[in-house]
C-alpha cells in the first residue's frame, strides 16, 4: 500500500484548521462571557440602531443628536426597570427562602395523599415497588429543595451585592452610550488598525451572523418578552383579585427563561402548576393558570411566523443535542447558550456543512 505524503498533508491541515477556528470560537466565547458589559451594551446598541435611524431621518437630527436622545430613554426605561425589578425580586426571593420547607412539605403530604388514595391492587405492583417508587419521590423532592435553596441563595447574594451590580451597570451603560454615539468613529478605527482583507472578512462574517442569528436572537428575544409580560401582567391580575398567587414577578422570570429554551415552552412550567394548584383544591387557580396559558400560546402563535424565520436550517434533534451538552458543560444557562452557539457554529461552516464535514476534510480534491 503506497503511503500518499501529500493527501494525507492536505488532510491534516483541514482537520488543524477545523479544530484551530473551533478553539478560536470557545476562546471568543470565554471572552464574551469576560467582557460581558461591553457584549451587553453591544446588543442593545443594535436593539436600538433602527430607532436611531429612524429619528434621524424623520426629525433630519444629527446622529449623535439622535443618539443620545434615544440613549437617554433607554436609559430611563432600563434604570426603572432595574430598581422595581431589584426590589421586588428581593422581596419575592426572601420570602421564597423561608416557607420553602412549608412548600416541599406541603408537596410530600400532596404525593402520600395521591398514594394512598390510588388503587395499587389493580396494578399488581408488590410493596417493594411502592416502597422504592416512595423512596425515589423523596429523592427527587429533596434534590429540588435543594436546587431551590441553592438558586434562592444565590439569586439573594447577587441582588444583595449592589456595589458590583452598580459597577457592571456604569460601565454597560458608558459603553452603549459611546457604541451610539462613536459608532461611525470606532468602524473607522477597526478598518484602520486591522489589515484590509481581515476587515473584508470579519465585515462579511458579522453581517451574516446578524442577519441570521442577530434576526433569530431579536424574534425570539420579542416572544420571550410577550411571554413574560403576559404572564407578569396575568399573574398580577390574579393576585390582585384574589388568587394564591405570593410570587407573580419569580413565576414569570421563570416562565420567560423556560419559554426561551428551544423545544421546551412555557406550558412546561404552567401545565404541572395549573394540576398540582387543582389536585391541593385550588381549583379555581388551576384554571385560571390554564386560561393564562392559552392566552399567551395564542399571542405566540400569532407572533411566530411574523418573527421567526423558519429557514434557520437546525433540526430540533440537533437543538436538543446542543441544549444537552450546553446543560453538561456550563449547567441551566448551557441549555440556553447551546443552541446559540449551534445557529452561530453552522453559519461559520455553511459551506462546509452543505458539502459535507467529513467528505470535504478527507476530499483528495
Amino acid at each position: 500500500m503506497i503511503f500518499d505524503k501529500a493527501y494525507w498533508t492536505k488532510v491534516l491541515k483541514r482537520i488543524l484548521y477545523f479544530v484551530f477556528s473551533i478553539l478560536l470560537l470557545c476562546i471568543g466565547f470565554k471572552l464574551s462571557v469576560f467582557y460581558m458589559p461591553f457584549l451587553i451594551a453591544f446588543i442593545i446598541s443594535l436593539l436600538i440602531e433602527p430607532l436611531i435611524k429612524k429619528m434621524m431621518k424623520n426629525t433630519r437630527l444629527t446622529r449623535k443628536t439622535s443618539s443620545i436622545i434615544i440613549f437617554i430613554i433607554v436609559f430611563g426605561m432600563i434604570l426603572g426597570s432595574l430598581v422595581w425589578g431589584i426590589s421586588t425580586l428581593f422581596s419575592e426571593a426572601s420570602n421564597l427562602l423561608q416557607g420553602l420547607n412549608n412548600y416541599f412539605d406541603k408537596a410530600y403530604i400532596l404525593f402520600q395523599n395521591f398514594t394512598n388514595n390510588f388503587k395499587f391492587d389493580g396494578l399488581k405492583i408488590s410493596d417493594e415497588i411502592l416502597r422504592l417508587i416512595q423512596n425515589s419521590t423523596d429523592d427527587v423532592l429533596s434534590q429540588i429543595y435543594e436546587w431551590a435553596r441553592v438558586f434562592l441563595n444565590n439569586l439573594l447574594s447577587i441582588i444583595t451585592s449592589i456595589p458590583e451590580i452598580s459597577i457592571y451597570f456604569v460601565i454597560t451603560i458608558t459603553a452603549l452610550y459611546l457604541i451610539c454615539v462613536d459608532k461611525i468613529y470606532i468602524l473607522d478605527q477597526l478598518e484602520h488598525h486591522l489589515p484590509r482583507l481581515w476587515v473584508k472578512k470579519l465585515s462579511n462574517h458579522l453581517r451574516e451572523l446578524i442577519t441570521s442569528l442577530g434576526g433569530y436572537l431579536k424574534a425570539e428575544a420579542t416572544l420571550i418578552l410577550v411571554s413574560f409580560i403576559i404572564s407578569l401582567i396575568g399573574l398580577y391580575i390574579l393576585k390582585f383579585t384574589g388568587f394564591n398567587i405570593e410570587y407573580p414577578l419569580l413565576m414569570a422570570i421563570f416562565i420567560g427563561f423556560v419559554d426561551a429554551l428551544p423545544i421546551l415552552g412555557s406550558g412546561t412550567v404552567m401545565v404541572p402548576w395549573a394540576i398540582i394548584s387543582g389536585l391541593n383544591g385550588d381549583l379555581k387557580l388551576g384554571i385560571a393558570i390554564i386560561i393564562l396559558l392559552i392566552i399567551m400560546s395564542i399571542v405566540r402563535q400569532f407572533l411566530e411566523p411574523r418573527l421567526v424565520s423558519k429557514n434557520i436550517g437546525v433540526h430540533p434533534i440537533f437543538t436538543l443535542i446542543a441544549m444537552y451538552t450546553g446543560f453538561k458543560f456550563i449547567g441551566v444557562i448551557g441549555m440556553l447558550l447551546g443552541p446559540i452557539l449551534l445557529i452561530i457554529i453552522k453559519n461559520i461552516y455553511a459551506s462546509l456543512i452543505d458539502q459535507g464535514i467529513v467528505k470535504t476534510l478527507l476530499d483528495k480534491k
